[in-house]
């Protein structure tokens, strides 16, 4: 399995690339920032991988915010949950764009992330978890024994509950019910700051007490 890591966009986001060494094909996760687009182009070509999808763990800008430009260089499929695209894509992110002083938009989404559905990524498979609470359509990412979080579970602490859309019963209930139930030893890489483990978290989030 091929892995990197970019922190992108002015909310410095992490950004991840995926891909299955034999086949070649590749996802991108929460390409958040336009700058840093280039960057993820030349890496794929580099490592001479095929991007065959733009996921968004959820829809705030700070998430989405190289889709465009990264899904027309690529013609790679955007997914994202509908609870998500049917308002976070347009409405919200109104509000984000004159906090960058710029309109910010976002190409409408391919398909639609369901949950407990796989996605085959060569030899790879990646599952869907839904994980509401930061956002209704807020999704994480199962493949082995790393699972991709968004704005859900950070290393020691949650997502934030007060924007719309947000509800602190659901993103604590996604986490027990959804998260917690995964073996200690999987690495847990979030939408923001450093990866931790299901483990540590169990034990040591002071949130989660």
């Amino acid at each position: 399995m091929y892995f990197r890591k970019l922190i992108v966009g002015p909310l410095q986001t992490n950004c991840y690339i995926l891909a299955c060494k034999k086949s070649k094909e590749a996802i991108v996760i929460d390409p958040g920032g336009e700058k840093e687009v280039e960057i993820i182009i030349n890496d794929l070509k580099e490592n001479n991988l095929n991007l065959r999808y733009i996921i968004n763990t959820h829809g705030h800008i700070d998430h989405i915010l190289g889709n465009k430009l990264l899904k027309e260089s690529t013609q790679a499929s955007l997914l994202i949950h509908q609870l998500d695209a049917d308002s976070l894509l347009q409405e919200i992110n109104e509000k984000f764009s004159i906090f960058l002083g710029k309109e910010v938009s976002s190409p409408s989404p391919d398909r639609f992330l369901v949950d407990g559905e796989e996605i085959n990524l060569g030899s790879l498979k990646l599952k869907v978890i839904h994980t509401p609470g930061h956002t209704p359509g807020g999704i994480s990412l199962l493949v082995k024994e790393v699972i991709f979080t968004g704005d859900t579970l950070f290393a020691g602490g949650i997502g934030r509950t007060d924007l719309p859309g947000g509800s602190y019963f659901d993103l604590l209930n996604s986490i027990k019910e959804r998260l917690l139930v995964l073996d200690d030893a999987i690495t847990i890489y979030p939408g923001h700051g450093p990866a931790s483990t299901i483990g540590w978290e169990r034990k040591n989030n002071p949130f989660l007490k």
